[in-house]
């Protein structure tokens, strides 16, 4: 049976002394009110009013359980209350800062439609791992090698003179220090399985050690593009939002990896899946 409900009208005809204005303080027709209470009667195997007269008089049972009804209807409605709270508190995801606004605010809308209320924290690889943690947010797109991720993201580099393909050999001309154009790595890629491949490379290819470097800063590196004529290695999305012309690299291909971590094993499944092309379009994954 439905014994808060049971409880909740007994409660209100109680307060109000009748049937009719009971069931509408409960918010229910007073055929159902009757039915209600005539059940939790059955249940406990005494009547809860003495129906002999007109008003709907308490019996001397349904005086002793009167208090322990309204402590369960008063349970009910805060846990109602706190669950009306949880489903309006956002779920917070930290997520790479190359991620365009748009696209985040298209995966929020979506997410919306569904009753979940998303907030997103840019940060760096390292310390979007640890936000999980720490319980700072409940989810995290984390930076894993493209091969073992959900999501891949193609890495070329970005400029403002490219060829068709950029073969980083050819960055070895020029004697004078000031000559060597450089590729610079941005922070979102400063992991193992970006940076060590690409200074591998570097390496290969006979450039000198600063002519592939981390940036301090995207805004750093994208500065020295437009100054010096340097490249920026990036996704595709990042340099158009940059508005400047991008191409492979001819020595290698490399990619940014992504999969989620999070406290909850259902938290990394909705990213995974019922969100995993909108997650994509914010990381610029490859469709």
């Amino acid at each position: 049976m439905d014994l808060v409900g049971g409880c909740r009208a007994f409660v209100s005809v109680s307060e109000t002394g009748s049937f009719t204005a009971g069931a509408a303080l409960a918010r229910i027709p007073q055929p159902v009110a009757s039915r209600r209470i005539a059940a939790l009667e059955r249940h406990f195997g005494e009547r809860l009013f003495d129906r002999t007269t007109r008003r709907a008089r308490l019996t001397p049972f349904g005086r002793d359980v009167l208090p322990s009804a309204r402590r369960l209807v008063q349970l009910a409605d805060a846990m109602e209350h706190d669950a009306r709270r949880a489903r309006l508190r956002p779920v917070r995801v930290a997520v790479p800062a190359t991620c365009g606004v748009r696209e985040l605010a298209g995966l929020a809308a979506e997410a919306r439609a569904q009753a979940v209320r998303l907030e997103f924290r840019a940060a760096e690889p390292a310390e979007r791992a640890a936000l999980v943690r720490t319980g700072e947010v409940r989810a995290a797109l984390t930076a894993v090698p493209a091969e073992e991720g959900v999501w891949a993201v193609p890495l070329g580099v970005a400029g403002t003179d490219l060829g068709r393909v950029v073969f980083l050999e050819t960055l070895r001309t020029g004697r004078s220090a000031a000559a060597r154009r450089r590729v610079w790595i941005q922070p979102e890629d400063d992991v193992p399985h970006v940076r060590d491949r690409v200074l591998r490379v570097r390496d290969a290819v006979g450039l000198a050690p600063a002519q592939v470097a981390v940036a301090e800063s995207l805004t750093s590196a994208v500065a020295e593009v437009f100054a010096a004529a340097d490249l920026l290695l990036c996704s595709v999305a990042q340099a158009a939002e940059l508005e400047l012309p991008w191409r492979p690299i001819g020595e290698l291909e490399v990619a940014r990896g992504y999969g989620v971590a999070a406290a909850l094993p259902e938290d990394a499944d909705w990213l995974r899946t019922a969100w995993s092309e909108a997650v994509g379009r914010c990381l610029g994954a490859a469709r």
